[in-house]
């Protein structure tokens, strides 16, 4: 069936499961690098769409790099988001990090990035812990600055032009999307009672991301510049773009700083990163809803 059609919702069941299924290769636990994918059946089945969707699906993850597909093999995981940390020995993910930040009982997160898609990733993790009962904050603040729609985006072009219309659109749905989820998840876990206080604002910057940046509680920085590569893109009538402009989201390579680390650096990055996000939260960069 063509994946215009509404038997699995068309590109709204291929976002989900493509976001889904990257955030559980980036996590590490179930597919770790070097381990292979369920069959395309298998996958079908677990998240409830059609064999199209899942193919097309593989086709994105292989073209953003993240696994590679052999005949008679299966696909193979090849990467997962790594985070430089000053305070770690080696490289870390931003699945601690959260894990951590929401074991506190009030948890503040201040966020500029392009999509929200891997918050959206990790904020759904942390509510199945919430749920479970494995956690208790008290209280849930994000503050979001995403890119204006109006923007001129650099991102998501090709070499002609002749698709970067429907390459815009498809990434204004996405971020949508994303923003949504988070949303919405959030505001499930007040209007169940598993938080008491929950508060999304979300702010459009005018301004383009060349980096994304999320502060966890005051006190920890994670930031990274996003990396432009090419690779092509499957629009939801089914039409394949090649030679597409695109940038590493999940994968971009990361640092994290934390106040009080040895040598006082991590404090200063810290102060200098919230100093910026409340000038840019604050200022005439962002339009208010």
């Amino acid at each position: 069936m063509s994946e215009g059609g509404t038997e699995d919702g068309g590109g709204r069941e291929f976002v989900r499961v493509v976001r889904e299924l990257r955030a559980l290769i980036n996590d590490g636990s179930i597919y770790p690098v070097g381990s292979f994918l369920p069959s395309q059946r298998q996958l079908a089945e677990d998240f409830k769409v059609s064999r199209d969707t899942v193919q097309r699906v593989l086709r994105d993850l292989r073209s953003e790099g993240w696994i590679e597909t052999r005949q008679g093999s299966g696909s193979k995981v090849l990467k997962r988001q790594q985070i430089q940390s000053p305070t770690s020995t080696g490289m870390v993910t931003l699945h601690p990090l959260f894990n951590h930040a929401f074991e506190k009982p009030e948890v503040t997160l201040d966020v500029f990035t392009l999509t929200s898609e891997s918050l959206d990733a990790h904020i759904r993790v942390q509510a199945v812990r919430i749920r479970a009962g494995q956690i208790t904050p008290e209280r849930i603040t994000l503050r979001m600055v995403l890119p204006h729609p109006s923007l001129d985006i650099p991102y998501w072009r090709t070499a002609d032009g002749r698709h970067d219309d429907q390459l815009k659109a498809r990434f204004l749905g996405i971020t949508d999307g994303n923003t949504a989820s988070v949303r919405g998840v959030l505001n499930d876990l007040k209007e169940a009672g598993h938080v008491p206080s929950v508060t999304v604002e979300i702010r459009h910057g005018l301004l383009v991301p060349y980096s994304k940046l999320y502060l966890l509680n005051g006190t920890e920085a994670v930031h990274g510049n996003y990396r432009l590569y090419e690779r092509s893109i499957t629009l939801d009538n089914g039409q394949e773009v090649e030679g597409v402009t695109d940038v590493e989201g999940l994968g971009a390579g990361l640092t994290h700083h934390v106040m009080g680390e040895p040598g006082a650096q991590g404090t200063v990055f810290v102060q200098d990163m919230r100093e910026w996000f409340e000038s840019v939260w604050n200022g005439r960069l962002t339009s208010k809803p």
